[in-house]
C-alpha cells in the first residue's frame, strides 16, 4: 500500500536561518566600509572640528601648483625625499586650493600611498 503525502504547509525555519546569516554578513561588511583608511571631507562642510592635532605636517597646494610643507616651498622633485623623513605616526593634513589642478593633488596622494602613509586628513573650509 502506498501512502500519498500531501504538503499543506511549507517549513520556513531553514529560510529564516539563511536570512539571519545573510543579515550578519551585511552588517559586518557595512561596519568595515564605514571605517575607511582615508578620511575625506566634502569641499564645504556644515560641521566644524573642535580638536586640532598638536603636531602635524601641513601640505599645501596653491592654485599655481606650488607645494608647501609647513609654509616652506618644496620643489616637486624633492617632495618624496622630504616626506620620507616624516614620522608615519604624525598626522598629515592636505590643504589644496579649490582652483588648483587635480593632477597636483593626485601627485601628493600617489607619493603618500606608495610610501604607506595612512594618517592623512584632507582639510576643507567650513561654510
Amino acid at each position: 500500500m502506498r501512502r500519498s503525502a500531501k504538503f499543506d504547509t511549507i517549513n520556513v525555519v531553514p529560510f529564516i536561518d539563511i536570512m539571519l546569516v545573510l543579515l550578519v554578513i551585511v552588517l559586518t561588511t557595512a561596519s568595515f566600509i564605514q571605517t575607511g583608511l582615508i578620511k575625506l571631507d566634502l569641499p564645504t562642510s556644515g560641521s566644524e572640528s573642535k580638536e586640532k592635532p598638536k603636531k602635524e605636517l601641513r601640505i599645501s597646494i596653491k592654485k599655481n601648483g606650488d607645494i608647501f610643507f609647513n609654509k616652506k616651498k618644496i620643489a616637486h622633485e624633492d617632495v618624496e625625499k622630504l616626506l620620507l623623513t616624516h614620522n608615519k605616526k604624525v598626522p598629515i593634513n592636505l590643504y589644496s586650493d579649490r582652483n588648483a589642478t587635480f593632477q597636483n593633488f593626485v601627485f601628493i596622494l600617489d607619493i603618500l600611498k606608495k610610501n604607506e602613509y595612512e594618517n592623512l586628513g584632507i582639510v576643507t573650509q567650513h561654510e
